[in-house]
């Protein structure tokens, strides 16, 4: 696997100098100060390339821009309304002018409105230490009292609209300005959350948007975008949902392996292909990150290695970020599997044959908890993170030991 690190630009308290210390050899960013739909151009996609490759003092930093991440899918192309087909266009443009710069990679989302989805930005783990967390009363407690999005309370069991109903009364008003600040986050690497009249707008502009008609959207757009990437050498990579089930009743299309395969088949391409987060997915106990890894792997162009730990084995549940090797997803045997499929496509003498791989969010730990660093993107956590993953994967690529 590459060892990559996420980095969101010269704004990001992790600098390039600090990204050279922690052992990454590539590095995963995006054009996030770009609007959606907008072209990437030549000029702002160097500039990024330069900026990666430059430390503070101008040497060079040996690192490369290895993944774009990402490449944002406008709401207008999910929703293929208003200006979605020029925002294809767009889309098309700014590929070929990543691919003109040596990107391979583009991981990207068809996740409706919000894209990763927590209510606690800083939860406080046993040892002092914060985390993210998603916790279904509270964001219930949201979406029914605060959102007071029509209908909401019968998306909920019972049970969870009755809690939802109590945390939010015990709330003052910082705290639920707060519960809607983290769940309206938005896009890691944006600056700004949105405000609960552009989540009602999105939610109206969604209407009656099924589960099917979305996968079909999905399905349309890349129809229209694969061919070009794979003309340019490209491999797109779409990132699950997180979390991988339903949420202010619009509906996810990227929940779980038959999800994936139906997209991997309906447009089957080299082009066409997976973003394997054990994170997102792992918040689904039904979800078999090593048995997703073999029978998938073929199609895996990027990987996000994380954890999370699931208050109870509910489809619709809570969950927080754990430590790397500490969650309920099987690491070792995940990390097993993905360096069996290395070793296939090596033999199969396939170009792609190392994996782009990141430690993804990590916990606040030491001086990472007075830093207030983008969340879930902590340098130290992630550093230990990626050391814990490192040695597991040096051990099982370890062709003395036998282990795979």
């Amino acid at each position: 696997m590459r060892q990559t690190w996420r980095w969101f630009g010269p704004k990001d308290l992790c600098s390039i100098d600090d990204i050279t210390q922690v052992g990454a050899v590539g590095v995963v960013s995006a054009l996030h100060h770009v609007p959606n739909g907008a072209v990437w151009t030549p000029e702002e996609i160097a500039k990024r390339h330069a900026e990666i490759g430059t430390r503070k003092d101008g040497t060079p930093s040996g690192l490369t821009w290895d993944v774009v991440e990402s490449l944002p899918v406008s709401e207008d192309i999910k929703k293929q309304k208003n200006a979605w087909r020029e925002h294809i266009e767009s889309y098309k443009i700014s590929m070929r002018n990543l691919a003109d710069s040596g990107i391979e990679v583009i991981c990207y989302n068809f996740m409706p409105v919000l894209d990763w989805t927590r209510t606690d930005l800083r939860w406080t783990v046993p040892n002092g230490g914060s985390c993210m967390r998603f916790d279904i009363n509270d964001f219930a407690a949201f979406d029914i009292h605060v959102l007071q999005r029509r209908g909401a309370a019968t998306d909920y069991t019972n049970a969870i609209a009755d809690e939802a109903e109590r945390r939010f009364a015990n709330m003052d008003d910082v705290a639920r300005k707060q519960l809607a600040r983290n769940v309206t986050m938005g896009l890691p690497g944006s600056t700004e959350s949105m405000s609960l009249e552009d989540v009602q707008a999105h939610l109206d502009e969604y209407g009656a948007i099924t589960r099917e008609r979305l996968r079909a959207n999905f399905v349309d757009f890349l129809d229209a975008v694969v061919p070009t990437a794979e003309g340019l050498g490209l491999r797109l990579c779409c990132h699950p949902d997180d979390p991988p089930f339903a949420l202010l009743g619009l509906p996810r299309v990227m929940s779980t392996e038959a999800d994936y395969t139906y997209i991997l088949d309906a447009v089957d391409s080299p082009a066409n292909g997976m973003t394997l987060c054990s994170g997102s997915l792992g918040a689904r106990p039904d979800n078999d990150l090593p048995g997703m890894m073999e029978r998938l792997g073929g199609k895996v162009h990027f990987l996000h290695l994380r954890n999370v730990k699931r208050d109870n084995d509910d489809i619709v549940g809570s969950f927080y970020e754990a430590e790397h090797l500490g969650g309920d997803t099987d690491m070792v045997a995940l990390i097993a599997a993905i360096v069996r499929e290395e070793k296939k496509r090596k033999a199969a003498g396939r170009k792609d044959h190392v994996i782009p791989m990141r430690p993804d969010h990590g916990q606040d730990i030491l001086d990472d908890l007075g830093r207030r660093s983008q969340p879930g993107y902590p340098t130290i956590g992630r550093m230990k993170g990626l050391a814990e993953l490192r040695g597991v994967m040096m051990a099982l690529e370890y062709e003395g030991l036998g282990l795979v």
